[in-house]
């Protein structure tokens, strides 16, 4: 192995920039030349590939977002667009690659993968941090450290005018970020795709809070709770408790972004590393995560295959403490 490529696919999150640079410098100690491929699996496919030198990813650990972009590839869905990728990887000399992505990039590259041959390593990314095979994802941290820092923004504001506020964050398939973020700001309730939203029993929870005199309080929807969004569950509570002023906040996008957290950027890094060490000792087709705070490989057909435990017991956790 001689040369491998990096790519960063599916939605961006702060600490890409970390996991890139981990690769490149890592790789560079190895002996091993590095290309980018710019905008994922379409870049691929359109012969986007620039050289990777230890200085272009100089102060770049700190940046959210990713120097390589990022962007979705109907092309790669195809046999012709998986084709014309591989041609282009074969071309440039690439022996190896390393891809930044969540379950949705390893399932494209898992099917590349059987029509093609090539080795393949995967960082994990995602700030819902619902992979298999992985305690702790890419840019998750961080989404959770912009959350609970708005949602105590919103309190502030909340608390002045004896208001509720239904926050609505990102988790269309997770609620982890709800959970996670619902107890650190301590929300008084939180709704979730994991489990059936019952309208009459946040009714319940917010009628106590008034009962003990709460001047504010917060509820928490994952975008993809069976209840509907933040707008739709705000109306229904509405509807059964106005003794409160009520208001909606939707995070959206600012969850993706900003300076990732130490966290991050120290996980992006051990990620990268191992990364590259697998491709160097020969394994391929796995994902490197962190299980118990050490690196674990996970063989693609697992990680998509498997469904990460949700956590319940956090879940009762919060409902506790909104008393």
């Amino acid at each position: 192995m001689k040369k491998i490529a990096v790519m960063t696919t599916g939605g961006d999150c702060p600490g890409l920039n970390a996991g890139i640079r981990a690769v490149v410098r890592s790789a560079i100690h190895h002996g091993l030349e590095v290309t980018g491929i710019l905008r994922g699996y379409e870049g691929m496919i359109q012969n986007q590939f620039i050289p990777l030198p230890s200085h272009a990813v100089s102060n770049i650990i700190q940046r959210g977002g990713t120097i390589l972009k990022t962007a979705r590839s109907e092309q790669f869905m195809t046999v012709e667009g998986r084709a014309k990728a591989y041609e282009n990887l074969r071309t440039n000399g690439v022996d190896g690659l390393i891809l930044l992505g969540g379950d949705g990039s390893i399932r494209g590259i898992q099917q590349f993968l059987q029509e093609h041959d090539l080795p393949v390593v995967a960082v994990p990314k995602t700030i819902d941090n619902d992979i298999y095979g992985t305690d702790y994802a890419i840019g998750y941290d961080t989404a959770l450290n912009t959350v609970v820092q708005a949602i105590d923004k919103i309190r502030d504001t909340a608390d002045s005018h004896d208001r509720i506020f239904f926050v609505e964050v990102m988790g269309r398939d997770a609620g982890m970020i709800a959970v996670l973020s619902g107890i650190g700001s301590g929300a008084e309730a939180i709704a979730i795709p994991e489990t059936r939203t019952r309208i009459e029993q946040i009714v319940q929870v917010l009628q106590r809070g008034w009962h003990r005199k709460k001047t504010s309080m917060i509820v928490i929807v994952a975008e993809g709770d069976d209840a509907g969004g933040a707008y739709k569950i705000a109306d229904a509570v509405r509807q059964r408790f106005d003794s409160f002023d009520t208001r909606v906040s939707v995070l959206g996008h600012m969850q993706r972004g900003g300076s990732p957290t130490c966290f991050d950027r120290v996980l992006a890094s051990r990620l990268g590393v191992a990364a590259v060490d697998a491709l160097v000792q020969g394994r391929r087709d796995i994902m490197v995560g962190v299980i118990d705070n050490k690196i674990a490989e996970t063989p693609f057909e697992t990680v998509v295959a498997r469904r990460k435990e949700f956590p319940y017991d956090l879940m009762r956790v919060a409902e506790i403490l909104s008393l």
